[in-house]
């Protein structure tokens, strides 16, 4: 569907020491015939983990800065007007998302303010449930094909089952099963169409919660009504669109919990839509996708932006499947976004966010972009409160470090704890009958040493499972001093003794600088050192655009150049500088690493005239410029960024400046020419239409040699073509994959005061429009040159 704006360890297989994960993770039978299989590991209970260091920093950000002031600006979490209190009032995913944010936020920072607002709302929501288990917004009982929507409500339960597991509060268990009881005895229509139809993987996490505090047999009928009814997530992807894709990809692993027969076969289809997806979208660093809004075929450049709630739905995502499957790839996938991408997702100071964050970008402003040059057409890049303009991602975005937070350790099926992402924390919990403690002490990510510090208040055994990263060959682990065999990543290196108070353990993941060659982007590279990739420090300037203190706007500037390719075969040096490290190290000036490389300037790699970096070319591009050093700074610290850089030589492929976009407008109408309803298909028809802005409107006239063109659209990457290669008059005009076809090609006919005739090199004839129509969506032919005005085109300036 086109959808616009807005496998399972069992405990003895999971790894130790220096056995790395061999295929994929088997899954475990169920123990009962409702029952799901037990997951690999396992979440402690909310509250257990304390941030420290940069990590509290973030929290802190976060609760001083946008989340944690935003109901002081967001319409959308005005109580008074607010349908989750009212019900008869309106009401949708905004206060879900904030809240699913917010609780886990609070709780973190264990800030009073926060904890009272958090009591306060969800008290009011607790007060709207109706008799059949319902509540809620009423309008929402009969939104989607006469049923209830039950997409909102997923992210609003996950909030309610954090603040039940951090307060005990005991509503909450009883509210969740009414509720989801009305949901099961809900018909295929609510849950086959719309957004949750591919976001079920929500609700078969809250099934699977709250199964483990019920054992409701209910629940599994349930859960099969979800993967029944709900997106096919085995096959071809069900739905382009950025975010159902970082959500959903992982229902199959999920649903396999809960299945008979070949579960192996649901976990397999998980890992291989993920591999499929990064394959097709994200050949680029920081571990996201060319996610503009929807995915599309041919899109798949650096400067492409990944959506913010695609950024934090993906960790979520890669979360739970590092917790369902024991295996620790999914934990250095997670990593990859936390440091890489999430960070540019807001300013500096965490008080405005933008839509969209891209590996290669050079200025986030405040316009739409016009020429196809991302899927929406909305402005999406400069930093902004957002309450409407960008509404999902920053009512979303609250998640990502608290989350994070909950997740860097977690328990062993055998008793254990296991680091599965490393930050500098503390968690705490009861092992046996022993209360245990573990201080974290690094700079990792910046850093390459984790030192843990066990308390107990009395001799206790356990396993300890520490994740070596797959970016990490031969780590260092001692105990007390005492060397412990460790393999290279990915792998869960473990620690098997009866632990004493003031035990130390010290693991070393060494970082090495790397370069990465993308083949599916031209052979472009980027730089990595250790979990960090690195972009070229461009300075940045910020422009306050409006907003107020609290929430301003700004556009970023680039105010130096960018246009780099790294020397090949050159290796960059890395620099640190003395001291303890920032409290924020995602900025300019905080980030403690720098690395200095080779790189020669490539004066033909240039912005459009939207501002927006063009795509890359092949590597090496042909520079005779002068070897320079560059410095390159850590990529979630730098909002300007070129991550995926060509590489340039002296005798490297000559680069051509990026043609640009125009408007091709006809004489007799004054439309424009366009692609019926934006789409991106082969054979989609060609029609004129006002000049909306649209990409599909915008067209690029590349030079194919002999005075010949090929007319590529902006939206589409399709090429101006004639249905099925026809030569008769009236044959529908098509937009086409440049497969080499003679109908492909056309002659620009000068005419007079800029006016022209577009000539089919295939048929002879010319372009014009099906019975010299002047509406909207009528038909773009061809016809013989009969002189007739609906044949003359112009690119208006």
């Amino acid at each position: 569907m086109t959808v616009t704006r807005r496998g399972v360890l069992q405990a003895a297989t999971v790894v130790s020491a220096a056995t790395a994960f061999g295929g994929l993770p088997a899954v475990t039978a169920r123990a009962a015939a409702a029952a799901p299989a037990a997951d690999a590991l396992t979440r402690l209970p909310v509250g257990s983990i304390t941030a420290h260091g940069w990590l509290a920093e973030q929290l802190k950000i976060q609760l001083a800065g946008l989340c944690g002031r935003y109901a002081e600006t967001s319409h959308f979490l005005v109580m008074d007007t607010c349908g989750w209190v009212h019900p008869e009032l309106g009401g949708w995913e905004e206060l879900p998302y904030w809240l699913r944010g917010f609780v886990p936020l609070a709780i973190a920072t264990r800030d009073a303010d926060a904890l009272a607002t958090c009591e306060r709302w969800i008290d009011a929501i607790l007060a709207t449930q109706e008799a059949d288990g319902f509540f809620g917004p009423r309008a929402l009982r009969t939104s989607l094909n006469g049923g209830p929507d039950f997409w909102p409500f997923l992210p609003l339960l996950m909030a309610l089952r954090t603040y039940q597991e951090y307060t005990h509060d005991e509503r909450i268990v009883p509210f969740l099963t009414r509720f989801l009881t009305f949901m099961e005895a809900q018909d295929k229509g609510a849950f086959d169409s719309s957004w949750v139809s591919v976001r079920w993987g929500d609700g078969i996490d809250t099934a699977r919660w709250l199964y483990e505090r019920t054992g409701d047999a209910f629940l599994d009928s349930l859960v099969d009504k979800m993967h029944r009814y709900g997106a096919d997530w085995t096959g071809d992807l069900p739905t382009p669109h950025n975010v159902n894709i970082a959500q959903g990809f992982r229902e199959p692993a999920q649903y396999a919990q809960w299945a008979d027969g070949d579960t192996d076969a649901l976990v397999r289809a998980t890992y291989r839509t993920y591999e499929q997806v990064l394959r097709d979208y994200g050949q680029f660093p920081g571990g996201g996708i060319a996610g503009d809004e929807n995915v599309r075929p041919g899109f798949g450049d650096p400067r492409q932006g990944f959506e913010t709630c695609g950024i934090v739905e993906f960790m979520a995502s890669h979360e739970l499947l590092t917790r369902l499957t024991g295996d620790p790839v999914w934990a250095d996938r997670c990593e990859d976004l936390a440091f890489n991408m999430l960070p540019a997702a807001l300013d500096p100071q965490g008080r405005a966010i933008h839509y969209v964050t891209s590996a290669n970008s050079v200025d986030l402003d405040n316009s739409r972009k016009t020429e196809g040059q991302f899927q929406n057409g909305f402005a999406m890049q400069s930093y902004l409160p957002g309450v409407d303009q960008y509404r999902c991602c920053p009512h979303n975005y609250g998640m990502g470090w608290p989350y994070f937070t909950e997740e860097l350790w977690l328990a062993t099926p055998d008793g254990g704890l296991a680091a599965a992402l490393y930050a500098p924390s503390e968690v705490k919990t009861r092992i046996g009958n022993a209360t245990v403690t573990v201080r974290e002490e690094t700079d990792y990510p910046f850093d390459e040493t984790v030192t843990l510090t066990v308390s107990v208040d009395k001799p206790v055994a356990f396993p300890l499972r520490l994740r070596v990263p797959g970016w990490c060959d031969k780590p260092r682990l001692a105990v007390n001093g005492r060397t412990v065999k460790a393999g290279s990543g990915p792998v869960f290196a473990e620690v098997r003794r009866t632990w004493k108070d003031g035990d130390k353990v010290t693991l070393r993941l060494p970082q090495r600088t790397t370069l990465r060659t993308w083949s599916g982007n031209h052979d472009s590279v980027s730089v990595d050192h250790g979990p960090l990739t690195y972009s070229l420090k461009i300075a940045e300037k910020y422009v306050r655009t409006g907003g107020s203190g609290t929430f301003p706007e700004y556009d970023v500037h680039a105010a130096s150049a960018w246009n780099y390719g790294l020397v090949p075969g050159s290796s960059p040096e890395l620099r640190r500088r003395p001291g303890p490290l920032p409290a924020n190290p995602f900025t300019l000036d905080g980030t403690p690493l720098t690395l200095a490389a080779r790189a020669r300037r490539l004066p033909e790699w240039i912005a459009d005239d939207e501002h927006v970096v063009a795509p890359l070319q092949p590597s090496p591009a042909r520079s005779r410029a002068g070897v320079e050093t560059v410095t390159l700074v850590p990529m979630g610290a730098a909002r300007l960024r070129i991550t995926s850089f060509p590489t340039a030589a002296p005798d490297g492929h000559p680069w051509t400046p990026e043609p640009p976009y125009r408007r091709i407008e006809n004489k007799h109408s004054g439309k424009v020419l366009a692609v019926d309803s934006m789409s991106t298909a082969d054979d989609a028809r060609v029609v004129q239409f006002d000049n909306s802005g649209t990409g599909d409107h915008a067209w690029q006239l590349l030079d194919a040699g002999s005075g010949r063109l090929r007319i590529r659209n902006g939206q589409s990457g399709k090429f101006l073509a004639v249905e099925g290669s026809s030569t008769a008059d009236s044959a529908r005009v098509v937009q086409f994959e440049d497969n080499g076809r003679p109908d492909l090609l056309w002659t620009r006919v000068e005419q007079g005061d800029g006016w022209f005739l577009l000539r089919n090199e295939h048929s002879g004839k010319v372009l014009g429009v099906d019975g010299m129509s002047t509406n909207n969506s009528a038909q773009v032919v061809q016809f013989a040159d009969n002189g007739t005005e609906d044949h003359l085109w112009r690119l208006p300036s």
